[in-house]
């Protein structure tokens, strides 16, 4: 049985059923960026960090289609599932499909919502939007993402109406716009709230007529700009969908940064969570000032990343290892899934504050964490901060999902000390409600 599963960013998507077997043939659905020389996962939790963040790049931001799918798939007497990227699901296939339910419920009960519409002729307008939504959804803000290809009027219209932000993507054929794009424009220029950002991106072969010309007709209507136009020729590099991930981050943080001062003024200023007294108490934890830095790739298809992190403990002796908790909204997260290397610099007390400024100051989407700074190098060629106390070098090995941030277990593989005299800067904070 040949079953059609549109999405957004697969239109013709199709699945098989084999009834007799129960064998559920998925195609893009419940796959892992993952490959291995057995048919199936070794036991339930094998591959399930690897099927996460195969959700959060692709799935998410869709989360509303993909629930009417799982839906759908739900009816079928399944006795296993083959997708097709990763290996087959044999004996959680039930847990899987509630995965899928349970992730994207976040996504839609989100209160801040961007609608993202786009066409996309190659692939790269498409690919340009699925990094820009990614980094919209894991700041916990919805994404409504249509394809305007395949969405009817009424569909482009509540988008438009219902959100707090919308973004438009096009290629440029022949020197122009596809219609789907002009007509989406059309109603966005006759509907749309001019208090609303808007965002252009796209992708072209020569001049990119397409984009100027959304730009411009936004601008000359009156509506502001949420970043500058993001312009691609041809396809996207590594480094280039890091900077859309990024530019869907920002965006979406400074609509939450909006709503809590909306919210704010609302209620006279007060915050129940920073009177709460557990909340107080939790703040009294304290960890040591560290600053995570990684690399991954080599030359111009390189990416890195780095964070000021001080929820850090040592998690076991044999084999040495932390834990260390990243949120889910940092740029750095993207390179520090399971087998990614990275390094922890320990920074000393006294002389802590210059380092903090340099990764604690708001950076461009893109922009290298690292410009300006005299590094060394570990082993595995991870930057080291030579004004640091300390520093370890350190393997990815587990990954736990914890509402807002994760939690990650790496292994120690290097380290060393900088200064041996020094003291190790400490973090105390007066509530657990913020760093």
């Amino acid at each position: 049985q040949l079953l059609a599963l549109p999405t957004p960013r697969w239109p013709g998507g199709l699945a098989a059923f084999h009834g007799a077997s129960g064998l559920l043939m998925s195609g893009r659905f419940f796959g892992a960026h993952l490959c291995t020389e057995s048919y199936a996962e070794t036991n339930p939790t094998s591959s399930s960090e690897d099927r996460r963040y195969y959700y959060d790049c692709l799935m998410a931001p869709m989360a509303n289609q993909v629930e009417l799918v799982v839906n759908r798939l739900e009816e079928l007497a399944i006795r296993s599932i083959a997708p097709g990227h990763g290996p087959a699901i044999v004996d959680s296939w039930r847990s899987l499909l509630a995965d899928y339910r349970r992730w994207g419920e976040a996504q839609r009960k989100a209160s801040l919502v961007v609608t993202l519409l786009y066409a996309s002729a190659y692939g790269n307008t498409a690919a340009i939007a699925d990094a820009i939504a990614q980094g919209i959804a894991k700041t916990g803000v919805r994404v409504n993402s249509l394809n305007c290809e395949f969405s009817e009027a009424p569909q482009l219209l509540a988008g438009i109406k219902n959100c707090d932000a919308i973004l438009i993507g096009s290629p440029t054929l022949g020197g122009h716009a596809p219609t789907p794009i002009v007509s989406a424009l059309g109603t966005l220029l006759a509907e749309g709230d001019r208090s609303k950002p808007v965002g252009v991106f796209g992708s072209f072969g020569w001049s990119g007529e397409a984009l100027d010309l959304l730009e411009s007709k936004l601008t000359d209507a009156g509506f502001q700009q949420a970043f500058e136009t993001i312009r691609v020729k041809f396809s996207p590099d590594p480094p280039t969908l890091k900077r859309c991930e990024e530019t869907g981050m920002a965006l979406a943080r400074l609509l939450q940064q909006q709503q809590k001062r909306q919210q704010k003024r609302n209620s006279g200023g007060l915050s129940e969570s920073r009177s709460d007294p557990a909340v107080l108490a939790l703040g009294r934890v304290i960890g040591s000032l560290c600053v995570l830095t990684a690399q991954k790739g080599e030359g111009e298809q390189s990416l890195s990343g780095a964070m000021v992190a001080s929820w850090v403990s040592q998690a076991s002796f044999q084999p040495p290892g932390f834990s260390v908790a990243v949120a889910r909204d940092r740029a750095v997260e993207a390179l520090l899934h399971i087998g990614d290397r990275f390094a922890l610099n320990v920074l000393a007390e006294g002389r802590e504050l210059a380092t903090m400024k340099q990764f604690l100051q708001p950076f461009s989407p893109g922009s290298d964490r690292f410009a300006g700074l005299e590094l060394r190098s570990s082993p595995a060629g991870q930057p080291l901060l030579p004004e640091a106390l300390a520093w370890l070098e350190a393997t990815v090995q587990q990954r736990m999902d914890c509402g807002d941030h994760w939690v990650l277990y790496a292994q120690v593989t290097a380290g060393g000390l900088f200064d041996e005299t020094a003291l190790t800067a400490l973090h105390h904070r007066r509530s657990g409600a913020n760093y």
